[in-house]
């Protein structure tokens, strides 16, 4: 019996070890992905089963316990598993083998919140969440509170369900690119899209967000900005979407929504926009434009300004409806695509009453509303290896909006041949006059017309089209004479062609002077010659040592030259015609005034020209110069010309011009000057107000005077910038950092500002009693108020009239992660007042942009 009991006990220790052995085993095989299952049939066919895991689980922890029974494993404290491209790191972990789940929870404080979380990494990206559930075998996976980050986007969402790797669905999540929540300097971001449904979608080259109803938080305060959908990149590529808006009100036109639109990418080399202006009292415009480049060869762009501006009350006299129109065209070639062919446009075409009637606001904080001329042109350069020639075709149209008329040349082509030395010896150097004479020449064809708007294209404007042809040959040499002189001898000659000549008569009846454009092939020769001498003298003068003012140094350079050119207005030539004007003089007259091709000088030339520069400097002390001296400017220029023609008959002597030009205090304050004076006197008649020149030389009379003064000012002007860092030690933390604090706990920081005012005072007199002058000073700044507030404006004010011309005011706040900018216009025919708040970060310049749309040239807003 007991042999029996011993028998039994022996075999079920047997059956209890082999058991845990297979057990074991089982269990060893499924974490390491090597179960197969074998089903031997009749047939004696093997099949395999599908292994439930594609690879290696890797696992480690602190604390690591197996349930076999219930195929559970357990991890604790600094858990990580590892399965393919995800890896998964937290305080707890547990995997449920049979279904193939994977929990995973962020380390708990005492009170049960999460205080770590789960750091999930897939594809070298990682996700934030409290909690993880991953299904290893369908990919898919629910977190709870997920943090997904993306360049500089992040998205927190209460729940969050992975589909596959490319597509996550999430409930309740808020977007935002505040940098500082990003790298979790802050709890709280500044800003934040909230929407309750967000789809991600993650593609090969760039991820976008595609949401639900969406409102607009700042600083955890709800806005009223709501939009039913959105679609936000989510990637440092070009993406697709909504173009933020402006608002505001102008006087004549009402509240507007203004830049509202959307951005489309397409392609590599394409991206197109569409933005709208709306109004409340019916005014409206669409502005599409579409950007082209491709690298190293050439970029651009295609754009529009169309709509319709509407003022007053229908039915009302101050009623009006104003249709408008722009069309660009930039295109610009880079240098390196082809160096011996290049193409360039510069197209601007507007409605003649365009700046006029605008909605587009930018013309009026930019002042392009005050334009008068808008000009556009083409250009096709041509060059040759092996030939000095240079081949230039051109087209251009100008619009006039004052006079109402256009100026269309089309097509204009330009032949230039490398300028090339006549007397070149074969070998040395070039010597003398003979071997120095340069020849320059070219030959322009040009067809040109002027025209009223509504003429362009019609019989009308075929009828006053002008072509002409147009030769010049320049000859000229030089040479050194006694060491110190240049001396210079040119000659210019002058061939012209052109379809078109002129003839003038006096109308007694109309009392009006009468040009009459005849159709016929005409043309010219012209020709001149010239000589220089010039030189240049140095003093100076040396003082005392010890003497606040060390040296002062003037530079002189003078220059004499001789200029001829024979009388065609005598008959041989024929170039000139008489006609017998209001009082019956004989008055003679250019059969080629107002052609293309220009016209010959009357009389004849032989006049002394000179011209005198001078440059004044001096040296002063200075304890601020490391060599205890620096340079003063006292003079950068100051030319004086005239001249004397001794083949004239009357008034041999030219009116004398000086101009000059410095800078003073440190090169801050810019002198532009210029000064005409008439030698001879000029009579009025009682009651009239124009004069006549008389042969009375030495009553010296200003005809012209000029000066402009520009003078920028910062903060620097009363110092050097305090060091506020070696100053003060303690500095403010987050949302802070620009700020340092004294001891008493007062705030400091760096207080910015520019000033830079300019004035100009013209005043022209010519043959006039009492001349017109023009006096102006503008004013435009900037004022940093605290590390986050900036005032700036510009204003215009004319002491003649006494009046603002223009001024504009304007305020901007850094919140971070976006700026607040207000811009007001409260005087002169448009007053407006701008409000907008954009978002500044890169990762969203394209879709929610908010800087001004505008083409990449000056003055030329879209």
């Amino acid at each position: 019996m007991s042999k029996t009991g011993f028998k039994n006990i022996l075999q079920f220790l047997i059956i209890l070890i082999f058991n845990s052995f297979l057990a074991q085993f089982s269990a060893q095989n499924l974490s390491e992905n090597k179960i197969v299952s074998d089903t031997v049939r009749k047939s004696d066919t093997v099949v395999v089963q599908k292994e439930q895991l594609e690879d290696v689980v890797q696992s480690k922890a602190e604390n690591i316990r197996n349930d076999i029974p219930k195929k559970m494993t357990y991890l604790n404290q600094k858990a990580q598993v590892i399965y393919q491209d995800m890896q998964i790191d937290a305080d707890y972990i547990n995997i449920d083998w049979e279904k193939g789940f994977i929990f995973a929870r962020g380390k708990q404080d005492s009170l049960g919140k999460i205080i770590e979380p789960v750091v999930t990494t897939q594809a070298g990206k990682k996700y934030e969440t409290d909690e993880f559930n991953y299904n290893y075998r369908t990919k898919q996976a629910i977190a709870y509170n997920a943090r997904t980050e993306e360049s500089e986007g992040v998205i927190v969402a209460q729940k969050t369900k992975k589909y596959n790797d490319s597509v996550f669905f999430m409930r309740r999540g808020l977007y935002t690119t505040d940098e500082y929540f990003i790298k979790k300097k802050d709890t709280l971001s500044d800003y934040y899209l909230l929407a309750p449904h967000i789809k991600l979608i993650k593609g090969k080259n760039k991820s976008q967000v595609v949401t639900g109803p969406v409102q607009l938080f700042i600083e955890q305060v709800p806005t009223p900005l709501i939009m039913p959908f959105a679609i936000l990149p989510f990637s440092d590529k070009r993406s697709a979407g909504i173009l933020i808006p402006r608002f505001g009100e102008r006087q004549d036109v009402g509240f507007y929504l203004g830049g509202l639109g959307y951005y489309q990418p397409i392609g590599d080399h394409f991206d197109i926009k569409i933005l709208a202006d709306i109004y409340t009292k019916g005014s409206w415009g669409v502005r599409p434009e579409l950007n082209y480049v491709k690298k190293y060869r050439y970029s651009g762009n295609f754009a529009a300004d169309i709509g319709t501006t509407v003022r007053g009350i229908k039915g009302l006299d101050d009623y009006s409806k104003t249709g408008t129109y722009r069309i660009a065209w930039r295109h610009t070639q880079d240098t390196k695509a082809n160096p011996f062919l290049n193409f360039s446009a510069s197209v601007d075409i507007v409605s003649t009453k365009f700046y006029n009637n605008t909605i587009n606001n930018n013309y009026i904080f930019n002042q392009n509303v005050l334009n008068t001329q808008q000009n556009s042109s083409l250009s096709l350069t041509k060059r040759f290896l092996t030939l000095p020639i240079t081949l230039t075709g051109t087209a251009s149209y100008s619009q006039n909006f004052s006079t109402g008329l256009s100026d269309l040349r089309l097509p204009q082509l330009n032949v230039s041949v490398n300028q090339f030395y006549l007397l070149k010896p074969k070998t040395g150097t070039r010597e003398g006059l003979l071997e120095n004479i340069t020849v320059n020449t070219g030959l322009n064809l040009t067809n040109y017309v002027s025209a009223k708007g509504s003429e362009m294209f019609k019989k009308e404007m075929w009828e006053k089209l002008q072509t002409g042809v147009k030769n010049n040959i320049s000859l000229g040499t030089n040479t050194t004479v006694a060491k110190y002189f240049t001396f210079s001898i040119g000659a210019n000659i002058d061939n012209a062609l052109t379809t078109k000549s002129l003839t003038r008569t006096y109308n007694p009846i109309t009392n009006l002077v009468e040009d009459v454009t005849v159709s016929n092939v005409t043309g010219y020769s012209y020709f001149s010659t010239n000589t220089s001498l010039q030189t240049t003298l140095y003093g100076s003068k040396q003082f005392k040592k010890g003497a606040m003012i060390q040296a002062i140094r003037h530079v002189v350079t003078p220059s004499f030259g001789f200029s001829y050119s024979p009388d065609f207005s005598s008959r041989g030539f024929g170039y000139f015609r008489n006609y017998y004007d209001a009082l019956g003089v004989l008055t003679p007259y250019s059969i080629f005034d107002g052609g293309i091709v220009g016209s010959p000088t009357s009389g004849m030339v032989g006049a002394l020209g000179f011209s005198i520069g001078n440059n004044i400097e001096m040296k002063v002390r200075s304890k601020s110069d490391s060599t205890g001296v620096k340079k003063v400017k006292i003079f950068e220029s100051l030319n004086l010309t005239g001249g004397y023609n001794f083949a004239a008959k009357d008034h041999p002597w030219s009116i004398f011009n000086v101009r000059g030009q410095t800078s003073l205090f440190k090169d801050k304050l810019n002198i532009n000057t210029s000064l005409a004076v008439d030698p001879y006197q000029v009579l009025f008649a009682p009651g009239e107000d124009t004069g006549i020149r008389t042969e009375n030389f030495g009553h010296f009379n200003i005809q012209g005077f000029n000066v402009q003064l520009s003078y920028p000012l910062t903060e620097a002007i009363f110092g050097e910038k305090e060091d506020l860092s070696k100053t003060y030690r303690s500095k403010g933390e987050i949302r802070n950092e620009n700020y340092y604090f004294d001891d008493d706990n007062y705030a400091k920081f760096d207080q910015a500002w520019t000033l830079n005012i300019n004035a100009n005072y013209s005043y022209t007199k010519t043959l006039t009693r009492f001349g017109s002058q023009i006096a102006s000073v503008g004013l435009d700044g900037s004022l940093k108020l605290t590390p986050f507030w900036n005032i700036n404006g510009s204003t215009h004010y004319d002491m003649v009239s006494k009046e603002l011309a223009y001024a504009r005011i304007g305020f901007s706040r850094d919140q971070r992660s976006f700026t607040i900018n207000f811009n007001w216009v409260p005087f002169g025919q448009y007053k407006v007042y701008d409000f907008f708040i954009g978002i500044k970060a890169n990762i969203l310049k394209d879709a929610l942009k908010y800087q001004d749309r505008s083409f990449t040239q000056p003055n030329a807003p879209f």
